[in-house]
């Protein structure tokens, strides 16, 4: 068991990989209404999928409008050490206890983006590492999001997307977490984890304040996502957008 492990961490997707999905998207029947008209090409963009508020139900959807999209699976996980000091993992055991013996289940959490204004994250869980990891890069991509950015800080006043407009909150569960522009060269003052969530959807400056029982690493996960979430939902007034140099999504969408 510990060496399938080892060989599922180890398959991260590579150009190899994306060869393959490039086959398997040109073979792609669509089944919703949005997949057709992506397929007949009539829709050429993410940005007016997720503007018309269209849940997304295909992930052939974001592979074909986000042929970039980059993956990577999040450290929930934690392997067996002495006194509880084992290292991090991507993959999250758990197991039941029946007559016939003990049944293992493996989580992990996908995390799926542009490294340009969009960014999704899903839950996985199976028998087995390789189902567990798909299933949640699978839900990744259903979940994908736009997001906000601009210069925020009053320190820099640059106009440029490297940072966060204003400063917003996500909770979940008692985690709490603020996220607060930062001027520029600050770097990602965050947690681990949080920092590849915010380097994915494309943000490079950022000061972070968390509160709460942060050792558990999923509500963390989703509070951030829910923080980043209302960039989207705040309301702004018009003259700020200029003064802050805020973009929804992705530069290229933005100039065009």
């Amino acid at each position: 068991m510990a060496e399938g492990k080892k060989e599922a961490i180890k398959k991260v997707p590579t150009k190899e990989t994306r060869k393959e999905e490039k086959v398997e998207i040109d073979i792609w029947k669509p089944k919703t209404s949005i997949g057709k008209k992506i397929k007949d090409k009539e829709i050429t963009s993410i940005e007016n999928v997720l503007d018309s508020g269209s849940k997304i139900l295909e992930p052939e959807i974001v592979d074909f409008l986000i042929p970039e999209l980059e993956t990577e699976l999040l450290l929930i996980g934690q392997s067996k050490g002495k006194f509880g000091g084992g290292q991090r993992r991507v993959f999250k055991q758990t197991q039941k206890k029946t007559r016939e013996g003990n049944k293992p289940k493996f989580a992990t959490y996908g995390l799926v983006g542009n490294l340009n204004g969009l960014v999704g994250a899903g839950y996985g869980k199976s028998k087995e590492t390789v189902p567990a990891r798909e299933k949640a890069i699978r839900s990744g991509k259903l979940n994908l999001i736009k997001i906000r950015r601009g210069c925020g800080s009053w320190e820099c006043g640059c106009k440029e997307p490297h940072s966060l407009p204003f400063r917003v909150e996500g909770k979940c569960g008692s985690v709490k977490i603020q996220l607060l522009p930062a001027p520029k060269g600050t770097g990602l003052v965050a947690e681990k984890e949080c920092q590849k969530i915010l380097k994915m959807a494309g943000i490079k400056d950022i000061w972070s304040k968390c509160f709460g029982q942060t050792s558990s690493k999923i509500n963390l996960i989703k509070a951030t996502l829910d923080a980043l979430k209302k960039t989207m939902q705040t309301k702004i007034r018009p003259e700020s957008i200029e003064k802050i140099g805020i973009i929804e999504g992705g530069i290229k969408a933005q100039n065009e």
